[in-house]
């Protein structure tokens, strides 16, 4: 009875309107419509047939709105009404959404019937929390994961970005930290997922087990990037509800990378000038404010957030690759070379940081991975001489050392997708392998 009240109080008291008075490729202006609506404000546009298609306002030109559709445009012509919906729009989390799949206006896709509202309102573009009222990152989270666990130690409330190109295993990866990371609950969003690939994930990579714990949203490829974008608002805001509820929450999102192409479609469409790569101002603004709602909040609970990026053509400095590594606070890279030679999670150790972690690990802890990485290093340096079989063993005593403790340090950062590793586990397995090194 409440919600049905507060729905009928929502209902707006008057209907305004204005007219389509041209539509330019994706974008419809729409005149008449006065100062009723500005940036982000929804309207309605009538199609032949009595059609309504959703658009969002993405610009304003001398006293006409420029929108863009979450739809088809058939059959909308000049003329058409654009009926002013919302200023901004919202939805209504609640905990019992876990284990079910979502599209990005949070309507359940997976057919196991509606979706019950919860009483607080969430705005899909919601603000970070302020800087100073932020708490500060929690102790160390155990991801599941034992390459990350001990080389990149995540702290509850931090934000990892994980940079691959494709093909690499990004998706099996996140499978794992859903189902395995000791998180009290995990939000993923899929944006600009393939179509085919969006179940098979579900289903077979993240599955029941992960999927119980677990909101998924999903966004396909082939949606207008108006919906791609609105994905991963809706992701964040999902997060933050069960964050603002006290929860530990991981978010998983694939791929920022996607959400930025969206955000540059809408930009180029809009009239903004390209800038490096094609990309417009807009992606720059926008990527801090969607990344930044990650985190610690002001009270109790924390958004663990990690985020992947599809580097184009291999290129770990690409635009947004570049952008996105100064925002977060680590990185993890996956390396296709690595993949190649079958060690797999793919991660390139050397290259993959974490900005928390000598923070949230013991002085024997940091030590050991110090010496783990000299180890790595010193055998990268030399390994084109060892695989051509130049180098003379007893050459160099640091170098002896890397090839004696390599296959051991190979072995430990491989793990099957199926297999789960714990925290402590990592680092005593760890130690035992490098006994005996030099320190």
């Amino acid at each position: 009875m409440d919600q049905l009240i507060q729905d009928i109080e929502n209902i707006p008291r008057d209907v305004r309107f204005g007219r389509v008075a041209g539509i330019r490729g994706l974008l419809v202006d729409v005149a008449d419509i006065g100062n009723a609506v500005g940036i982000g404000s929804r309207l309605a546009l009538e199609a032949r047939g009595g059609r309504k298609v959703e658009a969002e306002v993405v610009g304003i030109d001398q006293g006409r709105a420029q929108v863009m559709a979450f739809g088809s445009l058939e059959g909308v012509g000049a003329g058409a009404r654009a009926e002013f919906v919302a200023q901004e729009p919202e939805i209504q989390p609640d905990a019992t959404w876990a284990g079910r799949v979502v599209d990005a206006w949070a309507r359940p896709t997976d057919g196991k019937g509606p979706l019950k509202p919860g009483g607080t309102p969430y705005r899909l573009r919601a603000a970070p929390p302020p800087a100073y009222a932020r708490q500060r990152v929690g102790p160390r989270i155990d991801l599941g994961v034992r390459v990350l666990n001990t080389f990149t130690t995540c702290c509850r409330g931090q934000r990892l970005g994980i940079f691959a190109g494709s093909g690499v295993g990004k998706s099996v990866l996140l499978s794992m930290l859903a189902r395995y990371s000791k998180a009290d609950v995990t939000v993923i969003g899929l944006i600009g997922e393939r179509g085919r690939e969006a179940r098979e994930f579900i289903e077979d990579d993240l599955g029941p087990e992960g999927l119980a714990r677990s909101v998924v949203v999903v966004a396909t490829s082939d949606e207008p990037a108006l919906v791609r974008r609105q994905a991963a608002y809706t992701t964040l805001a999902i997060a933050e509800y069960f964050r603002d509820q006290g929860k530990d929450v991981l978010l998983l999102m694939d791929s920022v990378t996607r959400f930025a192409l969206a955000q540059r479609e809408i930009g180029l469409s809009a009239g903004e000038p390209p800038t490096t790569k094609g990309y417009t101002p807009t992606v720059f603004s926008e990527l801090p404010k969607l990344l930044e709602r990650a985190g610690p909040g002001t009270a109790q609970g924390s958004i663990t957030g990690l985020f992947t990026v599809l580097v184009e053509g291999d290129d770990h400095n690409e635009p947004i690759a570049d952008a996105v590594r100064g925002i977060l606070d680590g990185h993890v890279v996956l390396e296709r070379a690595i993949g190649e030679r079958g060690r797999y999670p793919a991660v390139n150790v050397l290259r993959s940081i974490s900005r928390a972690m000598p923070g949230c690990n013991e002085v024997d802890e940091t030590q050991l991975i110090g010496q783990a990485r000299r180890l790595l290093s010193t055998y990268e340096d030399m390994a084109e001489l060892i695989r051509l079989g130049a180098y003379r063993a007893g050459s160099d005593p640091a170098v002896d050392e890397a090839i004696k403790y390599r296959p051991a340090i190979e072995t430990f950062l491989t793990q099957g997708k199926d297999e789960k590793a714990d925290l402590g586990e990592g680092f005593d397995r760890l130690a035992g392998i490098l006994e005996g090194a030099a320190a």
